[in-house]
């Protein structure tokens, strides 16, 4: 793990006898693929079921980085400064890290714009905030929003793709919904 700190995810259930309880306090470490080095996501809660209550403090099954319809998550992702992005890693055979990206993000490259990087639209409704940087958001018309922290964004599955001009890395959070879309398949 780089600089990038675990995140406390602390988590609320039932007892037996339906009293609330701390059922989990435990540290979820990033997922940092060498694929795209700097970025790291944390990959808190999710599910690829309406919500039901996991008493046992224990995080819904997912099988892909963004929810089918129905399904949620809930993460924070980092993004380095543009000036760090450097592309392909030196040493690093692209079929493994490509591989390991899969195996750590399921389908999430699978979103991305070959010839326009970073670039995607997802069948889901995004609700983010700003926790530190200053991050971009460009819109598939070039439209670009500088945020701040304490800055939200809902992204109703528009093509979009996140920057970061500043110095320091770019914190967000966001709570990712699946919904119907008619061009893109979850």
């Amino acid at each position: 793990m780089t600089e990038q700190r675990a995140v406390r995810r602390v988590v609320t259930g039932h007892s037996a006898d339906g009293k609330a309880v701390f059922v989990s306090d435990e540290r979820v470490a990033p997922v940092e693929p060498i694929m795209t080095p700097g970025n790291s996501f944390h990959l808190l809660w999710g599910g690829d079921a309406p919500p039901s209550y996991p008493d046992d403090g224990s995080r819904p099954a997912t099988t892909a980085y963004f929810p089918p319809i129905g399904g949620f998550r809930f993460g924070m992702f980092t993004l380095p400064p543009n000036a760090s992005r450097s592309g392909p890693v030196d040493d690093v055979d692209p079929a493994v890290a490509a591989a390991e990206f899969e195996s750590l993000l399921p389908g999430l490259a699978s979103h991305m714009e070959a010839d326009h990087p970073g670039m995607h639209t997802t069948a889901s409704i995004d609700f983010e905030v700003v926790l530190s940087g200053t991050p971009t958001l460009e819109l598939d018309d070039g439209a670009v929003v500088t945020l701040g922290p304490g800055d939200t964004v809902i992204q109703n599955g528009t093509r979009h793709r996140w920057g970061n001009p500043g110095s320091e890395p770019a914190t967000l959070a966001v709570v990712l919904i699946g919904a119907h879309h008619q061009r893109v398949t979850p």
